[in-house]
């Protein structure tokens, strides 16, 4: 049986799990280097940046959703960003994935929020093939834009 919950602090060590069990299964080990002390001060502060959805199947750890709120200028509201989403190998295809999009779908529709954004992957054929089954629209004209390291101090010199 599913359960879905908030997370709370004590869930912080299989939260970072998760995201570095995302991050090999996304080819990037290295690029997950969130800390403990991270997710305690943006997940579990008293204003945390970001939210988390734990999923446990039967009392076993099984997957956890992460998101923050975006906010749309044309719509002049808030909508859910979802960072990360990740289903461990051995509780795919019960449904866990599908239900953690629509307790998000919820959630934003409860709160009167306008959008469910995120990303995929674009050599990731069975994540884009699941989205896209549950309703979600692939933005393919859209490009993301990401500046970081070098090129994000470089940015801000001098402003």
């Amino acid at each position: 049986m599913l359960t879905l919950r908030p997370a709370s602090p004590i869930d912080a060590p299989l939260i970072l799990q998760y995201i570095r069990e995302l991050a090999e299964y996304e080819r990037e080990p290295e690029a997950a280097v969130a800390t403990l002390e991270d997710l305690h001060r943006h997940a579990f502060s008293d204003h945390p940046l970001v939210h988390v959805v734990m999923a446990e199947w039967d009392g076993q750890p099984a997957g956890f959703a992460l998101w923050f709120l975006n906010f749309s200028t044309w719509e002049g509201k808030p909508g859910i960003y979802l960072e990360d989403l990740f289903v461990r190998p051995a509780f795919r295809g019960r449904g866990i994935g599908k239900a953690l999009l629509k307790h998000l779908a919820a959630l934003a529709l409860k709160e009167g929020w306008t959008r469910f954004v995120w990303q995929v992957l674009d050599w990731n054929t069975p994540a884009i093939e699941f989205y896209e089954a549950h309703g979600a629209q692939v933005m393919r004209p859209w490009l993301t834009c990401r500046v970081e390291g070098e090129a994000l101090r470089r940015l801000a010199q001098d402003a």
